[in-house]
């Protein structure tokens, strides 16, 4: 079997870069699991595991330290494209993030972004709607104290 192409398309900054590189643990239907090393060196993080919820729109990922220890969560709110025809999985950056310390902080990120797409007619009117729709399920499932979510716990314990 052929492995996909995975690219994640950003529309601030407007980039497409190619991630197939990233290792693929799992895949069917509804969850994608990658584990990635960063693209650009960092001083802080080394690279992580990644948990694409592709009927959820949400990209949930665990940064590990250079010295492998855990550093932080980010979930990334993203609308999924799937070509069957090609094996490509497009991982759409609907702009606004979360961030969850080890403290359990939360912290909301990149909001204001969506406002400028829309005012730049970056994103449509669906697209901001469906990212703020998105964006308030994570942050529910967050504060419900049911994160991360009990499916990618299995993987945590194996990275």
């Amino acid at each position: 079997m052929r492995l996909p192409r995975i690219l994640r398309k950003r529309y601030i900054p407007d980039e497409v870069v190619d991630i197939s590189g990233d290792e693929i643990l799992y895949l069917d239907d509804s969850l994608m699991v990658t584990r990635w090393k960063v693209i650009h060196p960092r001083e802080d993080i080394e690279g992580g595991i990644s948990f694409s919820f592709l009927d959820k729109g949400y990209k949930i990922s665990r940064f590990n330290r250079k010295n492998g220890g855990f550093a932080y969560w980010y979930c990334d709110i993203v609308d999924v494209q799937i070509d069957r025809e090609t094996n490509t999985y497009t991982f759409i950056d609907l702009l606004a993030d979360v961030k969850i310390m080890p403290d359990g902080r939360v912290v909301v990120l990149d909001v204001e972004e969506i406002a400028e797409a829309l005012e730049k007619s970056v994103i449509t009117r669906e697209q901001a709607c469906d990212a703020l729709r998105k964006l308030g399920g994570l942050l529910d499932m967050i504060y419900a104290g049911q994160f991360p979510p009990s499916r990618v716990q299995e993987f945590i314990e194996k990275a």
